[in-house]
């Protein structure tokens, strides 16, 4: 398994499957071309980019390069790596038929080929040293779910942090954990309690 510091972006839920069972790392998906217009996903991506730098790995297709296009684009602060998998004919075994251009999708590519684009990259594996410190009980007593304001009280989290309300429960573990500090999550979750009385 390779830990990554930086967020991972790819197009679809699948390719975040697959790539699951390869890193430990924050992984967010365009939903292909979905990403023009949603600018919640964009002000999440930015973000990311900033705090921890961003692995774009897209297909090796036109529209691949269309989204790794835009995401660049969009991108004025922080790292972004650039991953370009092989173009390998083939399709995926889900899909009835190949894609347009008959290029296997990073969903397709066997785990040997992504990792090494991603070693020619230079994405290399951060020390596994850092255990998560955060998880769905904690945010329970610290009262951001399961709780009467719950929703309130982790909208204002999400604003101390830098991160948009878009952000569901399961992605705040995930990027609380892999890019904040115990110690920044208390001073946040202190400062939201404080705002709160």
């Amino acid at each position: 398994m390779i830990r990554l510091k930086q967020a991972v972006i790819v197009e679809g839920k699948y390719d975040k499957i697959k790539l699951s069972s390869l890193l430990d790392a924050v992984i967010i998906t365009t939903d292909g071309f979905g990403i023009f217009k949603d600018k919640e996903k964009l002000a999440l991506i930015r973000t990311l980019a900033k705090s921890s730098g961003l692995v774009i790995l897209t297909d090796s297709d036109s529209a691949g390069f269309k989204i790794r296009n835009h995401i660049k684009g969009c991108i004025t602060e922080g790292e972004i790596i650039n991953v370009f998998v092989p173009q390998i004919k083939g399709k995926e075994k889900r899909k009835e038929k190949p894609s347009a251009e008959g290029y296997l999708g990073v969903e397709g590519l066997n785990a040997d080929i992504l990792r090494k684009a991603l070693s020619n990259a230079g994405v290399m594996s951060e020390s596994s040293e850092k255990k998560d410190f955060l998880d769905r009980a904690r945010l329970m007593d610290d009262g951001l779910i399961g709780g009467e304001n719950s929703s309130h009280k982790r909208a204002l989290l999400l604003k101390e942090l830098g991160l948009p309300d878009l952000v569901n429960t399961s992605t705040l573990l995930e990027i609380i954990n892999r890019l904040y500090s115990e110690d920044a999550y208390i001073k946040a979750i202190e400062k939201v309690n404080n705002e709160r009385n």
